[in-house]
């Protein structure tokens, strides 16, 4: 029971800083909302939101932009001993850089919105991470609707 528990506080504690970096991404002007934060042994390596409109790069997603900070942290490019926190479900380009980066563990938001016009999108993420031995799963339900809130609250 104490185990769940604390899966749960820490779930709760690396997620809501997730959403809260999609929040900083619209309220900078940075990019659209959304927010990812790498922990190593329970701490907080790298927090980033998407910077797409800042840097004029369109791969400069939260998650791909958290792993470059994190590996330049931590100077090294091997994150297998680190797990990711995303406000939302990575798209199919950052699920090829947290599979490059050994990232074992991904903990999402909302379902990824948008890109169902992809011919099989929704499941090439999963497809993706189970082939890279990454465990993939969806966060608590209450964490899933803030997330959805701070998506549906600033995509209006």
């Amino acid at each position: 029971m104490a185990d769940s528990v604390a899966v749960h506080d820490k779930e709760f504690k690396f997620m809501t800083i997730a959403i809260e970096e999609a929040y900083k991404a619209v309220e900078c002007g940075d990019g659209r909302s959304y927010g990812a934060v790498i922990v190593q042994n329970n701490e907080v390596v790298a927090s980033c939101h998407n910077m797409v409109l800042k840097h004029m790069d369109p791969t400069a997603h939260a998650e791909v932009t958290a792993v470059r900070e994190a590996c330049k942290k931590l100077n090294q490019i091997d994150l297998s001993d680190c797990e990711i926190y995303a406000s939302t479900e990575p798209c199919p380009m950052c699920c090829g850089a947290i599979y490059l980066s050994g990232i074992k563990k991904v903990v999402y938001g909302t379902k990824a919105l948008g890109f169902s016009k992809f011919v099989a999108a929704e499941s090439m993420g999963i497809v993706m991470y189970q082939k890279g031995g990454i465990d993939i799963k969806q966060a608590k339900p209450n964490l899933v609707l803030l997330a959805e809130q701070v998506f549906r609250k600033t995509e209006e």
